[in-house]
């Protein structure tokens, strides 16, 4: 054999051995727990003190929970705006999440109410158990 075969060899074998990583790793399709299971963001008491509950700790990221427990209509988003990445804030007079940085507006459940974000925000499930506050990925 010679050493244009070898290094050939040697090349394809390594290239044959990071293949199952490499699949693996793409087609775990955000398998991050919040996505599968519930977990606690935080307390009923500071939700329904302050009518909103961020938390920018989970295992998805940051989720911004508003409305209170009297309410009984949670929502639960990624407050990163989906065109810079700035944090957007709830503005409860108006019902809507605002963009600081360029403008951009969300409804509500995440979906664009005005641009130039083009992609909703993300959207979690959210329920209270007990005196805890939960979310779970859709």
């Amino acid at each position: 054999m010679n050493r244009r075969d070898f290094i050939s060899w040697v090349g394809v074998g390594g290239v044959a051995s990071f293949l199952p990583v490499a699949i693996a790793a793409c087609s775990s399709q955000n398998s991050s727990p919040a996505s599968q299971e519930w977990q606690k963001v935080g307390s009923l008491q500071e939700l329904d003190r302050k009518g909103e509950l961020l938390n920018e700790n989970t295992s998805a990221g940051s989720v911004l929970v508003v409305g209170t427990s009297k309410s009984g209509n949670l929502n639960a988003v990624n407050p990163t705006c989906t065109h810079a990445g700035c944090t957007v804030a709830w503005k409860a007079a108006d019902k809507k999440f605002a963009c600081p940085c360029h403008g951009s507006e969300y409804e509500i459940d995440g979906q664009v109410k005005k641009g130039p974000a083009k992609k909703p925000l993300t959207a979690y499930q959210v329920k209270i158990e007990g005196d805890s506050v939960l979310v779970k990925g859709t």
